[in-house]
């Protein structure tokens, strides 16, 4: 079973920066995509970068310009650089990792526990 473990949540103000960590606990090299998303209170989860095994990355356009997802497979890990922060950028940021299949009964979708980050405005 793959597990995702995040780090690096907190409490800054706008216009701060944070680092986001996620820790896989196999090979992220293994993986067709790997990703973070987010989900504030009252709405729906959200993709906010995702980075595919060919290192293409894909940002939320609320995002582009102000935060970069990077990778380092022989760490296993992933990571978020978030700059700029505005208070609209709170939530609960998961790590997620996706195989995809041909058959969608072969995909798989693992996902993080979750790590809290506010902003102050």
């Amino acid at each position: 079973q793959v597990q995702l473990m995040e780090s690096g949540g907190g409490l800054v103000q706008a216009g701060g920066s944070l680092r986001l960590a996620c820790a896989a606990s196999g090979s992220i090299s293994s993986f067709d995509a790997v990703g973070w998303y987010r989900q504030a209170p009252g709405k729906q989860r959200e993709m906010v970068a995702t980075s595919t095994d060919q290192y293409v990355p894909n940002y939320a356009n609320s995002v582009k310009g102000r935060f970069t997802i990077s990778r380092d497979n022989g760490a296993n890990s992933v990571y978020l650089q978030m700059n700029r922060l505005r208070p609209e950028d709170t939530a609960v940021y998961y790590c997620n990792a996706q195989r995809w299949a041909l058959n969608p009964k072969y995909e798989r979708n693992y996902w993080g526990q979750g790590t809290q980050v506010t902003v102050s405005s």
